[in-house]
């Protein structure tokens, strides 16, 4: 259940509440840029810049981080354009290109022409898209939110040269109706999907062309329904042929998938229901099938992909380089089987050219990439047991590895869609990828040669962190963010291979002089072994004035699903808040369990499989008292932890598996039954309830309940369309039923970041602040070894 936590999220999202809220600054999906999220009240009254306090973290803007996230690289990959404050346009963006080379800035479109009629102020440009020419600009604004992303919106097309300003959908259209919009290659046309229908515009007469007409609630043409989105990160579901004449679609029909009702109790006289078509364990999914359409309309050609369709994915589509065929990747429903199959265009046939399969699950590949005019493409695979590069011709005859070596490809990201690859320099015959060979807490960029000679070269420059790159096209800049576990994020633009800084782009400055003036322990990452001695990365942050000859309470943040890592070196949201608590005297620490998604191997990430939970939570509780064992600062009759999502409900296994361990535990949201997921995220590690139900009991908090001795509690909003607030209902019910006490904070109507509602972040950490010290007595203590697990 990945919440919004991811690395590239975390870094690079608006201010300190988005980020430790973790899903309210968004990314945009339609073409990557971020929508910001509501501005922070004003500043607090600050007494002392050493200390932190709630209202510092959640009510004002102190904290604030800032990146480039308007940044694109043009198509010549010799400059970028960005989005820049109009001094001529009060509250309006203007749109300027700079040289990569010589920082040289132009004018591209000011805010002031881009005012539609009627309205006295300049569009809010919250994306936008040139077109291949670079005549038109499209603009997306007015965005509105569906499930997690800001996906829904007003577009409008700029005729650079001429100054028109034109608004997408046609006369009387819904205002905030149009999803995915992209300019056609020749850029007369613009594609984008309405009420779960697909429709062509041509830009200079505004004639609308419907590809699909039978949209409905169940019939969802070129986009997707909850699960897709939420576990396969599919949001637009169409593609444009590179000549322009054909648009490749996915279809979905959601008939059969029940519908779970929301309970909204606030927002009128009379409370009313919000049915969300999710397919939970062992239910019925939908059928998934792609067509491709001619742009002009007619007829769908349907691509002939074997299989019940409610027991298949199809998790990737797009052309193959080239008009004439598709490639798309089909999953079966245990997900131990992908096919990557080309498909006729024109005819529907499709052959399969690549099977990866696996005892545990196969995981869905970001990194096809064409090479060589088409003729092979880059695949990952973990076949061999470690996440290698591999080019593989277009029949699927010869699959020969890019990268060599013991070491896996990484990304903290790839759970949400982000690839290895981040740079291709075809010229030159190298590929850029990220990994961490030696760290796996860190992250770095390499380079291999696209024929697979030689061994992986290191680009980064030595030095700690954690490093993400954005490649321009042709390889010769890329922009670079670093940042480490205790500094916040700087972008730099580089040269490759060099790595030669050419400027720094934004150094959050301020950020780092408010968090140099306050109060800090030491925070150092360890390893702590599990009782069969395998080793699992930890961090742990003391207190300021630690004295290692006193005993301190320790509170652990725990995630620990396959969906992201806790243990990373890199500046999250999250630090300020533990740094505050470790300012309140409490040590706060994190240990990365089996399964998680860390570059150990395939067989460290498989080792958890139709067990979620079980040895997890057993690797987290050898983990903390193996730290207990090694610091003897750590005051071991004084342990908590706290987590959200995954780590809600690990949690609750940690404190009714190991009760005599953890006297205080925080869960956010969390599963406390695995079966009231959904299919594509829990089947994809559990396998079905109906193959494994002993798997689903045993990794499910719930069925340990009756075992909490310690202090529990439960935070949950009960408008949680991705993890339902059933699942805490079921929980309060064991809990009654075995006569435990626990406290619960039910947030009405907020979803699973509990971000929405004025004052809700702020109220949230609040709580777990306050019940935190109310129960977990903080400060340091006369050393004893005496209460040592």
């Amino acid at each position: 259940m990945p919440i919004d936590h991811s690395l590239v999220r975390r870094t690079l999202a608006i201010g300190a509440a988005a980020l430790i809220c973790g899903s309210y600054a968004l990314r945009l999906s339609a073409q990557g840029a971020t929508v910001v999220a509501p501005a922070a009240p004003a500043p607090a009254d600050i007494l002392d810049s050493s200390r932190l306090t709630l209202e510092r973290l959640f009510s004002s803007k102190e904290f604030q981080a800032h990146g480039v996230p308007s940044l694109r690289w043009t198509a010549n990959g010799k400059g970028y354009t960005a989005l820049e404050p109009s001094a001529g346009a009060k509250g309006g963006r203007d749109l300027v290109r700079y040289d990569a080379a010589s920082g040289q800035r132009t004018m591209v479109v000011a805010a002031e022409r881009l005012v539609a009629p009627g309205d006295p102020d300049p569009i809010e440009i919250q994306d936008y898209q040139f077109s291949a020419d670079a005549r038109r600009l499209l603009i997306f604004t007015n965005a509105q939110r569906v499930w997690r992303q800001y996906t829904r919106g007003d577009y409008w097309v700029f005729d650079v040269a001429s100054g028109t300003l034109r608004k997408l959908g046609g006369a009387g259209a819904p205002s905030s109706s149009l999803m995915f919009a992209k300019f056609s290659p020749d850029g007369g046309r613009v594609a984008y999907v309405r009420a779960n229908n697909l429709y062509v515009e041509d830009v200079a007469s505004g004639a609308i062309t419907p590809l699909t007409s039978d949209g409905s609630r169940t019939i969802i043409n070129g986009t997707f329904d909850w699960v897709y989105e939420e576990e396969l990160n599919l949001r637009d579901g169409f593609r444009w042929s590179p000549d322009g004449k054909r648009i490749a679609y996915w279809q979905l029909n959601d008939s059969g998938v029940r519908d779970y009702l929301m309970l909204n109790t606030t927002d009128s006289l009379y409370s009313f229901t919000i049915p969300v078509q999710y397919p939970k364990t062992g239910t019925t999914n939908s059928a998934a099938r792609v067509g491709v359409v001619s742009a002009s309309g007619g007829a769908t050609q349907w691509i002939a992909v074997p299989g019940d369709p409610r027991e298949h994915y199809i998790a990737r589509l797009d052309w193959a380089a080239s008009s004439d065929e598709v490639v798309l990747q089909q999953l079966d429903r245990r997900q131990h089987t992908l096919l990557v199959m080309l498909g006729d265009a024109r005819t529907g046939a499709a052959r399969t050219v690549l099977t990866e399969k696996d005892s545990t699950w196969v995981e869905v590949v970001d990194d096809l990439r064409w090479l060589d005019a088409g003729r092979r493409f880059t695949w990952v695979s973990e076949r061999d047991g470690w996440r290698r590069l591999y080019s593989v011709t277009r029949d699927g005859a010869s699959i020969h590895p890019i990268t060599n070596g013991a070491f896996d490809l990484q990304n903290p990201d790839a759970a949400f869609g982000e690839p290895y690859v981040v740079g291709v320099d075809s010229a030159a015959g190298w590929i850029y990828f990220t990994a961490s060979p030696d760290a796996p807490t860190q992250l770095y960029l390499y380079r291999s040669r696209l024929d697979g000679s030689g061994r992986a070269e290191r680009v980064t420059p030595a030095g700690a962190g954690t490093h993400l790159y954005s490649i321009a096209p042709g390889g010769q800049f890329a922009l670079h963010v670093h940042s480490t576990f205790t500094s916040p994020p700087i972008y730099d633009l580089v040269r490759l291979p060099s790595h030669a800084l050419v400027r720094t782009l934004a150094d959050n400055s301020e950020l780092r002089k408010h968090v140099a003036q306050l109060q800090r322990g030491q925070a150092q990452f360890t390893r702590v072994p599990t009782r069969d001695g395998v080793p699992l990365d930890a961090w742990v942050m003391t207190p300021p004035g630690f004295d290692p000859r006193k005993r301190y309470p320790v509170i652990f943040n725990v995630y620990g699903e396959p969906a992201s890592q806790t243990v990373l070196d890199a500046w999250t949201g999250e630090y300020l808040w533990h740094l505050m608590l470790t300012q309140h005297g409490y040590i706060v620490a994190s240990i990365d369990n089996r399964g998680t998604p860390a570059p150990r191997g395939r067989a460290w990430r498989r080792s958890v499989y139709g067990a979620i939970g079980v040895l997890a939570s057993q690797d987290q509780a050898d983990g903390a008292r193996a730290l207990a064992r090694q610091l003897p600062f750590v005051d071991s009759t004084r342990i908590g932890v706290w987590g959200w999502s995954g780590g809600g409900s690990m949690t609750l296994n940690l404190m009714f598996r190991s009760p005599e361990l953890y006297k205080v535990g925080m869960s956010v949201a969390p599963v406390s039954d695995e079966r009231l997921y959904d299919t594509i995220y829990q089947e994809r590690y559990m396998g079905l309830p109906s193959e494994n139900a002993d798997g689903y009991r045993r990794g499910s908090p719930l069925t340990y309940a009756a075992n909490l001795r310690g202090d529990l509690l439960v935070v949950h909003g009960t408008g949680d369309d991705n993890v339902h607030f059933q699942n805490t209902e079921r929980l309060v019910n064991a809990l009654v039923a075995a006569n435990r006490p626990f406290t619960m904070m039910a947030y009405p109507n907020r979803s699973h970041c509990i971000c929405e509602g004025e004052g809700t972040t702020l109220h949230l950490y609040g709580e777990l602040t306050r019940y935190l010290e109310s129960h977990l007595f903080a400060g340091a203590a006369t050393q004893s070894r005496a209460g040592t697990q």
